[in-house]
């Protein structure tokens, strides 16, 4: 076995010339640079006026929210610990990580055209040739024909190598970081968006339960009503119609408290399936509707930009598709390759690595199209019309959750106002039961009168929870609009998506445990 051979100084140039060339090109890549397109955004929102007396005691910022633990500022230890379980136990959240897993493997998956491609060979082939030959036999030339057998054994390393002079690889990677980036933003919308549907959920069980108790009140009102007019009824007192009406006024309460366990046990079934188990395996006690609620945060349009894993992921696309036109220009210029070889053929098999059956190449390709009917011009436009409709897409991502907040912050406003006055209704109303029945016992009014008041003062009672139902329904949904205390820094940076070891933010690595 012999030494490699040292190369000739022109041998040695080209070496040169293929390692610097990718080096001196590895800045420069064809298509526009990214830049930023300015949202249509207003300086604040126009439905934020500051909190009334008695309705928040304080304003605190938006970063006063729990970071990546919004749920805690309703103070519920159960409402905390089923949250937890979305983020590990969500099947939608669990698809949507490996999304983005998928998505970065192909950030690798492209990154490695950058480098040479590297091979190695070893093969065997038996050829059998004809052949003609001559002796001389008794004075005369005698020809005949006969085969040849031949062994060829061939082993070596070949590289091939792509220099990427236009940047056209490095566009295709920077396309699919943002891709990458992009989808852990989905990712971040999407459990934010079922960790709220929770929380909704929850508070609509609570409704639920606050409703059946209120029911169950009232059915123990009539129910006494009930034994006190049965017993007037007996000594002569009441008439038999006035009983009557009292016994169906006390089962149309006891069937609305029963009604009200049909929305409640689907509730619970909907969180179950939320945090990943089945219906069968949870239990939720009963409580109550949360009356008070956290203080509305102070914030400015632009802060969304930053909070909105959507706008995020909107964003991103943009300079996907920006990406892609510099991708689709680098096709205009010709595509360089370098090749080179370098092993030994021969036999037989044990004297094959020797100067002898030794051979090598070195190789340059270059690549133009030089007529397609206009294919590349039309990619470059199709290219182009994508990263405009990007830019509209992202810019009605911004108005959109804009207009959610302004919805929000008005409902909620106007919510408060419809409450306080709801609150004066049930107390005239619990009033007017108390004068009617004060007067049916003095004999001045019919008892008609006494079960009209106190079916009116149900239905107003009634009207006050729906009233705070919806207010913690939209508050949620002001919350989940706002970001829920996500942060556009909590995506990966490219550096991080173009390494071998997968950058896994926090919320990411909960649906790895």
């Amino acid at each position: 076995m012999t030494a490699l051979p040292s190369f000739r100084p022109k041998h040695r140039a080209i070496l040169l010339a293929t390692l610097c060339t990718p080096m001196l090109s590895g800045c420069f890549m064809v298509g526009p640079h990214y830049h930023q397109p300015r949202p249509v955004i207003s300086a604040r929102f126009k439905e934020a006026p500051p909190p009334p007396a008695g309705w928040t005691v304080a304003q605190p910022q938006l970063a006063e929210i729990p970071k990546g633990k919004w749920w805690e500022i309703y103070h519920d230890p159960l409402l905390n610990q089923m949250e937890e379980q979305v983020a590990i136990n969500n099947q939608n959240v669990k698809y949507y990580e490996a999304q983005y897993r998928h998505a970065h493997a192909l950030v690798d998956s492209i990154r490695a055209q950058l480098f040479p491609t590297l091979s190695g060979t070893f093969s065997f082939s038996r050829n059998a040739v004809g052949a003609q030959t001559s002796s001389a036999s008794s004075g005369s030339l005698v020809s005949y024909s006969r085969q040849v057998t031949q062994n060829t054994w061939n082993t070596g390393p070949n590289a091939s190598w792509d220099l990427d002079l236009w940047g056209a690889i490095r566009r295709q990677i920077q396309q699919q970081v943002t891709a990458t980036q992009a989808t852990v933003a989905q990712l971040a919308n999407m459990t934010l968006s079922y960790q709220a549907t929770l929380a909704t959920d929850y508070f609509e069980l609570r409704y639920q339960d606050s409703l059946r108790k209120l029911y169950a009140r009232n059915v123990s009102y009539y129910q006494h009503a009930l034994e006190i007019l049965e017993n007037q009824a007996k000594a002569g007192v009441t008439d038999p119609a006035t009983v009557l009406q009292q016994r169906y006024t006390l089962q149309n309460a006891q069937a609305l408290e029963t009604n009200a366990g049909v929305l409640r046990a689907q509730y619970e079934h909907a969180i179950a399936m939320l945090m990943g188990r089945a219906p069968a395996d949870l239990s939720i006690p009963e409580g109550d509707l949360t009356l008070d609620l956290p203080p509305l945060p102070t914030t400015t349009p632009s802060t969304l930009l930053q909070r909105r894993p959507d706008i995020a992921q909107e964003e991103r696309n943009m300079e996907g598709y920006n990406a892609e036109i510099g991708a689709k220009i680098a096709a205009f210029f010709p595509d360089v390759k370098l090749s080179a070889s370098y092993g030994y053929s021969g036999n037989p098999l044990q004297e094959l690595i020797q100067a002898s059956t030794r051979f090598w190449s070195l190789g340059a390709s270059s690549t133009e199209t030089l007529f397609n009917g206009g294919a590349r011009t039309a990619a470059v436009r199709e290219a182009r019309a994508d990263y405009d409709s990007a830019v509209a897409q992202y810019r009605q991502t911004v108005l959109a959750a804009i207009q959610s907040v302004e919805d929000n912050f008005s409902t909620l406003r106007i919510l408060r106002q419809q409450t306080a006055q709801q609150a004066e209704a049930v107390k005239s109303a619990d009033e007017a039961v108390r004068v009617f029945m004060n007067q049916y016992l003095a004999g001045t009014v019919i008892y008609t009168s006494v079960i009209t008041a106190e079916q009116n003062a149900l239905s107003y009672e009634q009207s006050l929870l729906q009233l705070h139902e919806q207010a913690a329904v939209q508050h949620v949904a002001l919350i989940q609009n706002l970001g829920g205390g996500w942060d556009v820094s909590e995506l990966p940076s490219k550096n991080s998506l173009q390494t071998n070891n997968p950058f896994l933010p926090e919320f990411i690595q909960k649906t790895k445990e």
